[in-house]
């Protein structure tokens, strides 16, 4: 085996290894998912926001689209988001369902110039990293955070 294979293998051994860190020494664990309420207007993306962020089709994880989502919490280094649209899923919810998309309505907010209704999809957990979100776009309410959070964790565990 040449010098790099064993150098590879060495370096998978230990960050497999649980309680290390990817550099291989002894670090903590992430706790795991960490989900909050704690917007900050400042130019970082922080749980309650709506940020804009390039987010891949299910389909086809090599195309996408750049759309707005809501961090609800971060996993170590990682967002934890939720897809918004301005498209009534209301109108196709049972066509929606059958193919295991769940939406709740979220109302209006800055993230859209034109003030139109947005919906959030519960089904579908984004792991976005920092450098991924594009712009802020506002800050969704506590209390509607709140509900949006208490009603995808029926679809995650959170």
């Amino acid at each position: 085996m040449t010098r790099l294979g064993k150098l590879m293998q060495s370096i998978a051994r230990r960050t497999a290894e649980p309680g290390r860190t990817a550099a291989g020494e002894p670090g903590e664990q992430s706790p795991g998912p960490v989900v909050e309420y704690s917007p900050d207007l400042d130019g970082e993306p922080d749980p309650g926001e709506v940020v804009w962020a390039w987010v891949p089709y299910e389909e086809d994880a090599s195309r996408g689209k750049d759309r707005p989502v809501l961090v609800i919490g971060r996993d170590g280094d990682t967002l934890l988001a939720l897809a918004l649209s301005s498209q009534d899923h209301d109108l196709d919810a049972e066509d929606e369902g059958r193919h295991g998309r769940y939406w709740m309505d979220v109302g209006t907010g800055a993230w859209d110039h034109q003030r139109r209704p947005s919906e959030v999809r519960l089904d579908r957990l984004i792991r976005l990293q920092d450098r991924g979100v594009r712009r802020e776009g506002a800050v969704l309410d506590k209390t509607m955070f709140d509900a949006v959070v208490r009603e995808a964790r029926a679809y995650h565990d959170l």
